[in-house]
């Protein structure tokens, strides 16, 4: 069996993916509205350690169509022991459609355009990138450990490397106080950045978050299922990226809407009008007991 430091977390789109974890943990483990890593130290795993579950899941399966390479930010390792990493993994599943990675922008924006290029030549194609948002004053609150201009630096240098950029947004970190410049700012940077993929959760205060603390207390204000989509309805507006897909896949959000943008997004909207002209039936209070 492959070697696994519970919890594994992966994106949904991974669901299939032979997930091997080659870090354990997050460098950053810092921000305030995530629970994922907190019970883990960050460490790198001993590249032969890796290899080897590689080889173990060889044994074990016949098809793996793509491969996730865990924990969270696991490009901010040394590139070329990645790069050998993932050369070995694409060696071993000819078959595999795609390797992917989280990646956070305190750790790509200062990487050589040159060591992601590695990276993309041995084989990795798409990174899931933790924008959350694009005001300064959120991401500062949020400790995200880097403002807007530093996830546009790091967003042009995945994307110079020749890998998909797959952005992660947070409806509803501004909470209902900040919610408008959150959807302003996070347009204006999704706009710079030009993503591949541009893929919303929204904020869901669990136990064991920072921010549910602070919420708790009365420092936080979470925003409404009106406010959500009233954030999502300006930023949806205000995108003007060429080519990106919009993919609400995340049990957090209280509408699937997905389309193709430009060309779709008066679709989207609409979909959005909807829920907003229907609160009772779309946007009633969660009830996620985990995510």
């Amino acid at each position: 069996m492959l070697q696994y430091e519970e919890p594994v977390f992966r994106p949904p789109c991974e669901a299939n993916s032979l997930i091997v974890q080659v870090t354990l943990g997050c460098p950053h483990n810092r921000c305030a509205f995530c629970g994922m890593y907190k019970m883990k130290k960050y460490r790198v795993r001993d590249p032969e350690e890796v290899m080897a579950d590689l080889r173990r899941a060889r044994l074990l399966y016949s098809h793996v169509p793509s491969i996730f390479l865990a924990d969270g930010n696991t490009v901010a390792m040394n590139s070329e022991k990645l790069a050998d990493i993932i050369a070995y993994a694409r060696d071993l599943f000819p078959e595999a459609e795609r390797v992917s990675s989280y990646g956070g922008a305190r750790f790509l924006k200062g990487k050589p355009v040159e060591s992601l290029r590695r990276l993309r030549e041995a084989g990795l194609d798409i990174i899931y990138f933790g924008l959350e948002s694009g005001d300064d004053e959120i991401l500062a609150r949020m400790d995200k450990g880097v403002d807007s201009a530093g996830m546009i630096e790091a967003a042009r240098r995945i994307k110079e490397a020749g890998i998909d950029l797959s952005v992660y947004i947070l409806l509803g970190l501004g909470g209902e106080d900040l919610w408008r410049q959150h959807a302003e700012n996070t347009a204006r940077v999704l706009n710079a950045m030009q993503p591949h993929f541009i893929r919303p959760r929204t904020l869901a205060l669990l136990p064991g978050i920072p921010l549910y603390e602070e919420a708790r207390q009365g420092r936080f204000r979470e925003a409404s299922g009106e406010t959500v989509m009233r954030e999502l309805q300006v930023m949806l507006a205000l995108l003007e990226v060429e080519g990106a897909w919009f993919l609400s896949d995340h049990i957090s959000n209280y509408v699937p809407i997905y389309g193709h943008l430009p060309e779709e997004r008066e679709k989207m909207l609409a979909s959005v009008e909807m829920a907003l002209g229907n609160p009772g039936e779309f946007l009633a209070p969660r009830r996620l007991t985990h995510l």
